[in-house]
Protein backbone atom coordinates (compact mmCIF):
# COMPACT_ATOMS: atom_id res chain seq x y z
CA UNK A 1 0.00 0.00 0.00
CA UNK A 2 1.49 3.24 -0.79
CA UNK A 3 1.90 5.96 1.71
CA UNK A 4 -0.55 8.58 -0.33
CA UNK A 5 -2.96 5.62 -0.51
CA UNK A 6 -2.71 5.10 3.35
CA UNK A 7 -3.13 8.39 4.04
CA UNK A 8 -6.28 8.82 1.89
CA UNK A 9 -7.71 5.52 3.47
CA UNK A 10 -6.72 7.15 7.08
CA UNK A 11 -8.42 9.98 6.31
CA UNK A 12 -11.74 8.74 4.97
CA UNK A 13 -11.97 6.87 7.46
CA UNK A 14 -11.52 9.23 9.97
CA UNK A 15 -13.66 11.76 8.12
CA UNK A 16 -16.60 9.73 8.06
CA UNK A 17 -16.75 8.57 11.80
CA UNK A 18 -16.59 11.86 12.65
CA UNK A 19 -19.26 12.75 10.20
CA UNK A 20 -21.59 9.78 11.47
CA UNK A 21 -21.32 10.35 15.18
CA UNK A 22 -21.85 14.14 15.03
CA UNK A 23 -25.08 13.60 12.65
CA UNK A 24 -26.63 11.13 15.29
CA UNK A 25 -24.94 12.52 18.79
CA UNK A 26 -24.88 17.07 18.54
CA UNK A 27 -28.66 18.47 18.46
CA UNK A 28 -29.13 20.28 15.81
CA UNK A 29 -27.40 23.83 16.79
CA UNK A 30 -24.46 22.41 17.76
CA UNK A 31 -24.64 20.65 14.09
CA UNK A 32 -25.14 23.74 12.21
CA UNK A 33 -22.28 25.63 14.67
CA UNK A 34 -20.21 22.51 13.64
CA UNK A 35 -20.68 23.05 9.92
CA UNK A 36 -19.80 26.59 10.27
CA UNK A 37 -15.92 26.35 9.75
CA UNK A 38 -16.34 24.02 6.89
CA UNK A 39 -18.57 26.28 5.29
CA UNK A 40 -15.97 28.73 5.90
CA UNK A 41 -12.58 26.88 4.79
CA UNK A 42 -14.69 25.46 1.57
CA UNK A 43 -15.20 29.27 1.05
CA UNK A 44 -11.92 29.86 1.22
CA UNK A 45 -10.88 27.24 -1.23
CA UNK A 46 -13.47 28.58 -3.59
CA UNK A 47 -12.28 31.98 -3.62
CA UNK A 48 -8.62 30.84 -4.82
CA UNK A 49 -10.69 28.51 -7.51
CA UNK A 50 -12.43 31.81 -8.69
CA UNK A 51 -9.28 34.46 -8.46
CA UNK A 52 -9.22 36.34 -5.70
CA UNK A 53 -7.20 37.43 -3.88
CA UNK A 54 -6.16 39.23 -0.93
CA UNK A 55 -9.02 41.55 0.42
CA UNK A 56 -11.78 40.55 -2.22
CA UNK A 57 -10.82 36.60 -1.33
CA UNK A 58 -11.56 37.35 2.67
CA UNK A 59 -14.71 39.66 1.47
CA UNK A 60 -16.24 36.71 -0.40
CA UNK A 61 -15.92 34.32 2.72
CA UNK A 62 -17.19 37.06 5.02
CA UNK A 63 -20.03 37.47 2.96
CA UNK A 64 -20.37 33.64 2.27
CA UNK A 65 -20.23 33.20 6.16
CA UNK A 66 -22.05 36.36 7.68
CA UNK A 67 -25.35 35.01 4.91
CA UNK A 68 -25.17 31.51 6.49
CA UNK A 69 -25.84 32.66 9.85
CA UNK A 70 -28.50 34.72 8.63
CA UNK A 71 -30.37 32.21 7.19
CA UNK A 72 -29.39 30.41 10.32
CA UNK A 73 -31.03 32.44 12.42
CA UNK A 74 -33.52 33.88 10.43
CA UNK A 75 -36.47 31.81 12.89
CA UNK A 76 -35.51 29.19 14.72
CA UNK A 77 -39.57 28.64 16.14
CA UNK A 78 -40.77 25.44 15.48
CA UNK A 79 -44.19 26.81 14.95
CA UNK A 80 -46.32 30.46 14.32
CA UNK A 81 -45.06 33.23 11.86
CA UNK A 82 -41.52 33.14 12.14
CA UNK A 83 -41.46 29.54 11.27
CA UNK A 84 -43.30 30.26 8.24
CA UNK A 85 -41.06 32.94 7.55
CA UNK A 86 -38.01 30.39 7.53
CA UNK A 87 -39.79 28.05 5.83
CA UNK A 88 -40.23 30.18 2.85
CA UNK A 89 -36.78 31.34 2.89
CA UNK A 90 -35.21 27.75 2.85
CA UNK A 91 -37.70 27.20 -0.65
CA UNK A 92 -36.19 30.36 -2.05
CA UNK A 93 -32.43 29.26 -1.40
CA UNK A 94 -32.74 25.81 -2.36
CA UNK A 95 -34.70 26.52 -5.16
CA UNK A 96 -31.81 29.12 -5.94
CA UNK A 97 -29.50 26.35 -5.79
CA UNK A 98 -31.42 23.87 -8.02
CA UNK A 99 -31.86 26.05 -10.82
CA UNK A 100 -28.14 26.77 -10.95
CA UNK A 101 -27.60 23.00 -10.84
CA UNK A 102 -30.17 21.31 -13.12
CA UNK A 103 -30.09 24.35 -15.28
CA UNK A 104 -26.91 25.99 -15.56
CA UNK A 105 -24.15 23.78 -14.43
CA UNK A 106 -25.05 21.18 -17.31
CA UNK A 107 -24.85 23.69 -20.04
CA UNK A 108 -21.69 25.26 -18.04
CA UNK A 109 -19.51 22.31 -18.18
CA UNK A 110 -20.90 20.92 -21.76
CA UNK A 111 -20.07 24.17 -23.18
CA UNK A 112 -16.72 24.52 -21.29
CA UNK A 113 -17.61 27.75 -20.40
CA UNK A 114 -14.19 30.07 -19.52
CA UNK A 115 -15.38 31.94 -17.21
CA UNK A 116 -12.80 33.70 -15.54
CA UNK A 117 -14.56 36.87 -14.12
CA UNK A 118 -13.83 36.63 -10.36
CA UNK A 119 -17.59 38.89 -9.68
CA UNK A 120 -19.06 36.14 -11.71
CA UNK A 121 -17.51 33.37 -10.10
CA UNK A 122 -17.94 34.76 -6.57
CA UNK A 123 -21.52 34.99 -6.80
CA UNK A 124 -21.19 31.33 -8.32
CA UNK A 125 -19.57 30.29 -5.02
CA UNK A 126 -22.49 31.50 -2.92
CA UNK A 127 -25.02 29.83 -4.64
CA UNK A 128 -22.39 26.80 -4.87
CA UNK A 129 -22.24 26.59 -1.13
CA UNK A 130 -24.67 28.42 0.70
CA UNK A 131 -28.00 26.56 -0.63
CA UNK A 132 -25.97 23.10 0.26
CA UNK A 133 -24.88 24.11 3.61
CA UNK A 134 -28.35 25.03 4.39
CA UNK A 135 -29.56 21.91 3.53
CA UNK A 136 -27.14 20.19 5.50
CA UNK A 137 -28.17 22.06 8.84
CA UNK A 138 -31.98 21.79 8.23
CA UNK A 139 -31.69 18.28 7.21
CA UNK A 140 -30.17 17.11 10.34
CA UNK A 141 -33.08 17.55 12.29
CA UNK A 142 -33.83 13.81 11.41
CA UNK A 143 -30.72 12.24 11.15
CA UNK A 144 -31.53 9.00 9.84
CA UNK A 145 -33.07 10.72 6.93
CA UNK A 146 -30.01 13.15 6.69
CA UNK A 147 -27.87 9.21 6.47
CA UNK A 148 -30.21 7.79 3.80
CA UNK A 149 -29.48 10.92 1.38
CA UNK A 150 -26.11 11.14 2.20
CA UNK A 151 -25.42 7.20 1.89
CA UNK A 152 -26.74 7.93 -1.78
CA UNK A 153 -24.28 10.10 -2.44
CA UNK A 154 -21.22 8.21 -1.29
CA UNK A 155 -22.71 4.87 -2.47
CA UNK A 156 -22.72 6.81 -6.29
CA UNK A 157 -19.52 7.98 -6.19
CA UNK A 158 -18.03 4.36 -4.98
CA UNK A 159 -19.78 2.48 -7.96
CA UNK A 160 -18.97 5.28 -10.52
CA UNK A 161 -15.54 4.86 -9.53
CA UNK A 162 -15.70 0.79 -9.22
CA UNK A 163 -17.78 0.38 -12.43
CA UNK A 164 -15.82 2.54 -14.38
CA UNK A 165 -12.43 1.14 -13.26
CA UNK A 166 -13.81 -2.46 -14.09
CA UNK A 167 -16.01 -1.62 -17.57
CA UNK A 168 -15.28 1.95 -18.31
CA UNK A 169 -15.19 2.56 -21.97
CA UNK A 170 -16.76 5.32 -23.05
CA UNK A 171 -15.59 8.86 -21.96
CA UNK A 172 -18.77 10.78 -19.81
CA UNK A 173 -16.33 14.19 -20.56
CA UNK A 174 -12.96 13.76 -21.79
CA UNK A 175 -11.96 17.25 -21.93
CA UNK A 176 -13.39 18.23 -18.28
CA UNK A 177 -12.94 14.98 -15.74
CA UNK A 178 -11.04 11.71 -18.29
CA UNK A 179 -11.52 9.50 -15.42
CA UNK A 180 -15.20 9.40 -15.61
CA UNK A 181 -17.07 6.56 -18.42
CA UNK A 182 -20.84 6.27 -18.88
CA UNK A 183 -20.50 2.91 -17.58
CA UNK A 184 -19.38 4.28 -14.23
CA UNK A 185 -22.46 6.24 -14.22
CA UNK A 186 -24.48 3.61 -15.58
CA UNK A 187 -22.99 1.73 -12.52
CA UNK A 188 -24.21 4.61 -9.60
CA UNK A 189 -27.66 4.56 -10.61
CA UNK A 190 -28.12 0.54 -10.62
CA UNK A 191 -25.98 0.91 -6.76
CA UNK A 192 -28.80 3.34 -6.32
CA UNK A 193 -31.29 1.30 -7.34
CA UNK A 194 -30.21 -1.43 -5.30
CA UNK A 195 -30.12 0.90 -2.11
CA UNK A 196 -33.08 1.64 -2.58
CA UNK A 197 -34.85 -1.71 -3.15
CA UNK A 198 -32.91 -2.95 0.05
CA UNK A 199 -34.10 -0.03 2.21
CA UNK A 200 -37.51 -0.57 1.50
CA UNK A 201 -37.33 -4.20 2.07
CA UNK A 202 -35.63 -4.06 5.19
CA UNK A 203 -36.56 -1.20 6.89
CA UNK A 204 -40.03 -0.64 5.09
CA UNK A 205 -41.48 2.53 6.64
CA UNK A 206 -38.39 4.47 7.11
CA UNK A 207 -36.98 8.21 6.51
CA UNK A 208 -37.94 8.30 2.59
CA UNK A 209 -40.47 8.77 0.09
CA UNK A 210 -41.18 5.43 -0.99
CA UNK A 211 -42.89 4.14 -4.32
CA UNK A 212 -42.49 6.44 -7.98
CA UNK A 213 -41.52 9.66 -5.80
CA UNK A 214 -39.08 8.05 -3.99
CA UNK A 215 -37.39 6.00 -6.45
CA UNK A 216 -37.43 9.60 -8.44
CA UNK A 217 -35.35 11.38 -5.17
CA UNK A 218 -32.97 8.85 -5.08
CA UNK A 219 -31.83 8.82 -8.85
CA UNK A 220 -31.83 12.57 -8.84
CA UNK A 221 -29.64 12.61 -5.35
CA UNK A 222 -27.46 10.36 -7.61
CA UNK A 223 -27.47 12.44 -10.54
CA UNK A 224 -26.93 16.00 -9.16
CA UNK A 225 -23.98 14.01 -7.35
CA UNK A 226 -21.96 13.34 -10.69
CA UNK A 227 -23.50 16.89 -11.66
CA UNK A 228 -20.98 18.45 -8.76
CA UNK A 229 -18.25 16.42 -9.30
CA UNK A 230 -18.36 17.35 -12.82
CA UNK A 231 -18.47 21.05 -12.13
CA UNK A 232 -15.53 21.09 -9.59
CA UNK A 233 -13.52 19.54 -11.55
CA UNK A 234 -13.68 21.97 -14.60
CA UNK A 235 -13.69 24.92 -12.16
CA UNK A 236 -10.57 23.59 -11.00
CA UNK A 237 -9.25 22.81 -14.46
CA UNK A 238 -9.94 26.45 -14.82
CA UNK A 239 -8.12 27.47 -12.25
CA UNK A 240 -5.38 24.95 -13.35
CA UNK A 241 -5.01 23.08 -10.08
CA UNK A 242 -5.67 19.25 -9.37
CA UNK A 243 -7.16 20.00 -6.08
CA UNK A 244 -9.28 22.65 -3.92
CA UNK A 245 -6.96 22.79 -1.29
CA UNK A 246 -4.61 20.50 1.09
CA UNK A 247 -6.44 20.45 4.13
CA UNK A 248 -7.55 16.97 4.26
CA UNK A 249 -4.14 14.50 3.74
CA UNK A 250 -4.59 12.35 -0.10
CA UNK A 251 -7.90 13.92 -0.56
CA UNK A 252 -7.01 17.49 -1.19
CA UNK A 253 -9.42 20.24 0.08
CA UNK A 254 -13.03 20.45 1.27
CA UNK A 255 -14.02 20.88 -1.88
CA UNK A 256 -12.59 18.15 -2.73
CA UNK A 257 -14.80 16.25 -0.51
CA UNK A 258 -17.99 18.18 -0.90
CA UNK A 259 -18.26 18.55 -4.53
CA UNK A 260 -21.25 16.02 -4.73
CA UNK A 261 -22.76 16.91 -1.91
CA UNK A 262 -22.62 20.70 -2.82
CA UNK A 263 -24.98 19.77 -5.87
CA UNK A 264 -27.32 17.17 -4.15
CA UNK A 265 -28.47 18.34 -1.14
CA UNK A 266 -30.44 21.29 -2.26
CA UNK A 267 -32.15 19.05 -4.12
CA UNK A 268 -32.74 16.27 -1.74
CA UNK A 269 -34.48 19.79 0.77
CA UNK A 270 -36.26 20.84 -1.77
CA UNK A 271 -37.70 18.13 -2.73
CA UNK A 272 -38.61 16.84 0.82
CA UNK A 273 -39.83 20.11 1.39
CA UNK A 274 -42.88 19.55 -0.88
CA UNK A 275 -43.07 15.54 -0.50
CA UNK A 276 -42.62 15.58 3.46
Amino acid sequence: MSRAFAARLATAAALLAVCVAALFLLPNGWWTAALIPVLLAASWEWGKLGGLSGVSRRIFSAVVLASAVLLWQAAPEPAGPAADRRHVIDIAVYTLGCAFWVLIAPVWVSGRWQVRAPLVLAVVGWIVLVPAWLALARLQADPARLIVLLGIVWLADSAAYLAGSAWGRRRLAPAVSPGKTWEGVAGAGAAVAVYYVLLSVFAPGGQWREGASGIALFMGVALMSVVGDLFESWIKRQAGVKDSGSLLPGHGGILDRADSLTSSMPIAALSLTFLG
